[in-house]
């Protein structure tokens, strides 16, 4: 048990900056899933709305799950109440009629341009201990660890 504990407690410094990153990733997502949860919604939903507004309104679900990092039967599921609520709608693809593709409904736009602005507020106090000088850097490192270039 001792070689244990020392494994679980003593850890090297790269598990510690790696548990320090996720626990912190965390407690600000908490804040963002928060506002969400107050106003009817969740981070995933919304989430797949942005991803539809920032493809310019309409998406495949397969580039869709691309985005957000599921798979394409997950998205499926995924989807099913947004268009249940109203906020997406299918359609076939302009080109090949074969494909469906997924467009953000007046509504979806409308709850986008209602609770975004208030969900960044809530993030930016959650970030409000980093300076701007700070933030840079934060992104910098991100960038490095995920290996993006500046």
């Amino acid at each position: 048990m001792s070689e244990l504990w020392k494994y679980v407690t003593e850890q090297p410094l790269e598990t510690q900056a790696f548990f320090a990153l996720v626990e912190t990733t965390a407690e600000l997502v908490a804040v963002s899933e928060k506002y969400w949860a107050s106003n009817g919604m969740n981070g995933a939903r919304m989430r797949m709305l942005v991803e539809i507004a920032k493809a310019g309104g309409a998406i495949l679900p397969s580039e869709l799950a691309s985005r957000i990092g599921v798979t394409k039967a997950n998205v499926s599921v995924l989807l099913l109440p947004l268009e249940q609520s109203g906020y997406i709608r299918s359609s076939s693809h302009p080109e090949d009629g074969r494909k469906r593709r997924i467009e953000l409904s007046p509504e979806g736009e409308r709850v986008l341009r209602e609770l975004l602005p208030g969900n960044r507020a809530a993030v930016a106090e959650g970030m409000r201990r980093l300076d701007e000088a700070e933030m840079r850097q934060l992104l910098g490192l991100l960038r490095k660890l995920r290996q993006d270039g500046p």
